[in-house]
């Protein structure tokens, strides 16, 4: 099936694609791929930068079936990767098996997610892409390539921004399912959070904290404790307490697609991301920017931005802040460094978004802020050749794989691809 134009999810950016074909078979991918001079992967559409636009041909694979492949001696399971989360947490929950963590939205495809760096929260807890074990992918000339682990290169292609080709098959790792509470606390001190940020985001194996910015304390933050984990759940910490009776809702009416509060335990598919997978995700009409900042550093990045809230209150829906731990992957947002997580949730608004972006991305200059590759930015080309160490090598191994540039496009032209 193919489209002759198309929106985000959010409706908040439109793709500029000649076509945009839904594959149902990896065999239609690689016709497609082997035939294209320009072709790009389209995930689930929950991007806001244009990172998976082209004026070419989309591609998506979410229209191939699961295929899922279970190793239990292995701990892994190999599955489609346009693929959504919540279908695979389906299906290994069914079987007793579980992910090391969830985004706040089960909806994403994989593929998306860990080309992006997506991720889920908890001080030690990696972004989704460092369960992925193996990758399979459609490259240049329409055939099926495999990198693995350990193998060189990988570190690379996991956070492949779409560079390498289409990625139609995943491998992720897996653990024996468990079972986690999620509860609301109310009331917390801003001067705690800003001079014990870690003590905060430590309370649980997932914490997420959501302010306004000009609130006097925190209008709430979430903790999610594993139940297998030994972790103490107080009803008070800090000045902050545990709601026992309302739910943390985001924004009005948002609590009827959350899923369930209130320290009842439930499967850990239906407790670490945010909102339940047969509603409407997030509030549908929005824009969202992200950063990532060292962790060590959350406190003073804090402060810095919150100098700006009389500014950016007025076009918020909300501001969640999480955490991730450091990995190896050449462009994770966490990359070789813990992290504190600045998410922005603007209303419809572009104009007002857009001019209010470049003075937050001043005010985080001095922690190295790294945006999230699919969300809203206006960081340019030479500041992310700074952020990013591994950048040179990541462009000459992408040029290895796809020596004609069949996968690029004005996203990575102008981002990382400059002066070729």
């Amino acid at each position: 099936m193919s489209h002759d134009s198309e929106l985000n999810w959010a409706g908040t950016l439109e793709y500029g694609a000649a076509d945009i074909i839904d594959a149902t078979t990896i065999d239609e991918v690689s016709s497609l791929v082997a035939g294209a001079k320009r072709i790009r992967a389209l995930g689930t559409r929950h991007s806001f930068s244009d990172i998976a636009d082209t004026n070419a041909l989309l591609v998506t694979v979410t229209g191939i079936e699961p295929d899922f492949v279970l190793d239990e001696d292995a701990r892994t399971v190999t599955v489609g990767a346009g693929t959504r989360y919540g279908i695979l947490a389906r299906f290994l929950e069914d079987h007793g098996w579980a992910l090391h963590n969830m985004g706040s939205l089960p909806h994403i495809s994989i593929a998306g997610a860990i080309a992006t760096g997506t991720h889920g929260s908890g001080n030690g807890n990696g972004v989704l892409s460092t369960a992925i074990s193996a990758l399979e992918l459609v490259v240049a000339d329409g055939s099926r390539r495999v990198i693995r682990r350990g193998e060189p290169g990988f570190d690379g292609v996991v956070v492949g921004l779409g560079a390498f080709g289409v990625v139609v098959r995943v491998t992720l790792d897996i653990q024996p399912s468990f079972q986690v509470r999620q509860d609301v606390y109310r009331g917390l001190p801003w001067d705690v959070l800003l001079d014990d940020l870690e003590g905060v985001t430590s309370l649980g194996y997932s914490v997420s904290v959501f302010t306004d910015w000009v609130e006097e304390t925190i209008a709430n933050f979430w903790v999610k404790t594993r139940m297998d984990a030994g972790t103490e759940v107080v009803d008070e910490w800090r000045g902050a307490k545990r709601d026992i009776v309302s739910a943390g809702a985001l924004w009005e009416t948002s609590d009827d697609n959350l899923n369930e509060q209130g320290g009842v335990v439930g499967p850990w598919l239906e407790r670490l991301p945010h909102f339940r997978l047969d509603r409407i995700p997030s509030n549908g009409d929005e824009i969202q920017t992200e950063y990532f900042v060292p962790r060590s550093q959350g406190g003073d990045a804090l402060r810095a931005l919150r100098a700006l809230g009389p500014k950016i209150a007025p076009h918020l829906m909300i501001t969640e802040l999480r955490t991730a731990a450091a990995d190896d992957l050449w462009l994770s947002m966490a990359y070789q460094r813990d992290s504190l997580i600045i998410h922005f949730t603007w209303k419809n608004e572009p104009e007002a978004v857009l001019a209010l972006l470049p003075q937050i991305e001043e005010a985080l200059a001095p922690f190295e802020a790294r945006p999230h590759w699919g969300k809203l930015n206006t960081v340019d080309a030479a500041t992310l050749a700074r952020l990013y160490p591994r950048l040179p090598e990541f462009r000459a191994l992408a040029a290895e794989w796809d020596p004609t540039g069949a996968f690029r496009n004005a996203y990575l032209n102008r981002l990382i691809f400059t002066g070729e």
